[in-house]
């Protein structure tokens, strides 16, 4: 049976940590005399008693949960965390709860889609609340993803040890040490960039919100015209630590740890900087040549663009919609890449395509070789019947989320674009879609509230991984 006390202790503690949070943007209200202060106090106070309650009647000595238990636990701590982050929005002037739950939603699960416009004009509070979500989504999905999903043997987190050699057992078993090495690393990293974003000329107001969301891979911005703003400086700061927040954030503990390179021997961010590099200089061509730019400048906003997609943070330096319908499917097909397992970044993930095609090289060559023996291997692991069964689960499952996810938004009036691109970026957690309505240039306040809530069901899948939530809606989970 479900363990329904200590499952109400531990969202008690995570909404005692939302509440907290909501003390900073009401101190910035309050030195910048915006009078939003009395609405985050309040927002903190309610969740507060819901965190008091949640902790009192799930209070006990000892905190015994089951596999049940942690699937139940994963989704509803990201719903109602979602819930209660969304009341700052509900206060704020013109924001449904539809709508303030979809932007709630987009920040914890770092998608970056959004429904605020006029954002140059919109209060400090409000935006570094955004910033804050996504923040807190990148680090407490990474955090509960080494916890929590390989116990659960979900998608790719539970392929941390195949992706990070033999390490993961040697170097620092507890989990506990863990978390708070990849804490210190998080902040560490998010500093670091929002020098960088000092240094490229940013204000510290702008390179503080900025920082959050580029190392999150979220894509929130302080203004309408998202990077556009800035510098180039700056979009080459963002294209660097995009990446690094598309590295899986286990890496940099080992290294720092062994005190060593190896780590960049991990087959999977091999991959994953090949690919990047080998696809940003290949677009940087064709948009010199097919633009007439000159070649800095195309490799700038080819980095960037395509860092930022593949990454799933959603940033954009130009409408790139624009440059041509050969952009417009490149940046489509990228949209379900991702970039490395145990990241910020969703989407696919860069093993997954290394083990597809690992798999598919096997067939081939059992097609010559019909009796002969073929021993795959992924980072000197053998890939067994296990990972392949995980691997095709989830990609049939991601496939048919999105399909489904498509046809809803189209039985809800959403143009046949818009359904098909909002389906894919909102499953993918990449933020904004392709056209006019969600395109880089435009955002999701225009959608119906069916979709909203539809779309948000789509980040939530996508952020967890699709299976960690599709198993509630098994009749044998609730069975006793």
């Amino acid at each position: 049976m479900i363990n329904i006390r200590p499952l109400s202790f531990l969202l008690g503690l995570f909404l005692a940590v939302v509440a907290g949070l909501m003390l900073i943007p009401a101190g910035v209200s309050l030195y910048h005399g915006e009078g939003l202060a009395e609405d985050f106090f309040k927002s903190a106070s309610l969740t507060a008693i819901a965190a008091l309650m949640a902790v009192s009647s799930g209070y006990r000595s000892q905190l015994t949960l089951s596999t049940r238990d942690l699937y139940l636990f994963t989704t509803l701590t990201w719903i109602i965390v979602s819930m209660f982050a969304a009341l700052p929005f509900t206060f704020y002037h013109g924001i449904s709860y539809t709508d303030a739950f979809f932007e709630t939603m987009s920040g914890i699960t770092t998608t970056g889609s959004t429904v605020l416009s006029g954002l140059n004009d919109t209060a400090w509070s409000i935006l570094i609340w955004r910033s804050l979500l996504q923040w807190l989504g990148g680090i407490g999905f990474i955090v509960m993803g080494v916890a929590i999903f390989p116990m659960l043997n979900v998608g790719g987190m539970r392929l941390f040890r195949t992706e990070s050699s033999d390490w993961s057992d040697k170097w620092m078993p507890r989990t506990q040490l863990i978390g708070r090495g990849l804490v210190k690393v998080y902040l560490l990293l998010t500093a670091l960039c929002c020098l960088g974003y000092l240094l490229a000329g940013m204000t510290p107001f702008e390179a503080i919100n900025h920082a959050m969301t580029t190392l999150s891979t979220g894509g929130y911005s302080t203004t309408d015209s998202s990077m556009t703003h800035f510098s180039t400086l700056a979009h080459w700061n963002g294209t660097l630590f995009m990446f690094l927040g598309g590295m899986p954030m286990l890496i940099y503990l080992q290294m720092v740890h062994m005190r060593s390179l190896s780590v960049w021997n991990d087959q999977q961010v091999k991959g994953y900087l090949s690919f990047v590099v080998a696809a940003s200089l290949a677009l940087a061509w064709w948009l010199s040549n097919a633009k007439q730019l000159p070649f800095f400048d195309a490799l700038t906003l080819a980095s960037f663009n395509l860092v930022s997609v593949v990454t799933t943070t959603g940033f954009a330096s130009t409408d790139y919609s624009a440059w041509g319908p050969a952009a417009g499917v490149i940046f489509f097909f990228l949209m379900f890449v991702g970039a490395c397992s145990g990241s910020t970044s969703g989407a696919i993930k860069i093993f997954r395509f290394q083990l597809a095609g690992a798999i598919l090289h096997k067939a081939l060559k059992q097609q010559i070789h019909p009796s002969a023996l073929f021993p795959q291997r992924y980072n000197r692991r053998t890939i067994n019947e296990d990972i392949v069964r995980s691997l095709v689960s989830f990609s049939i499952l991601f496939i048919a989320t999105i399909i489904v996810l498509a046809l809803f938004l189209v039985l809800t009036g959403v143009d046949p674009v818009s359904s098909l691109t909002g389906a894919i970026t909102a499953v993918t957690n990449v933020g904004p879609g392709l056209g006019e309505v969600i395109g880089p240039a435009g955002n999701f306040a225009s959608l119906p509230d069916s979709a909203k809530w539809a779309l948000s069901l789509g980040m939530l899948l996508g952020r967890l991984e699709i299976i960690t939530v599709a198993v509630l809606f098994l009749p044998s989970f609730w069975r006793y």
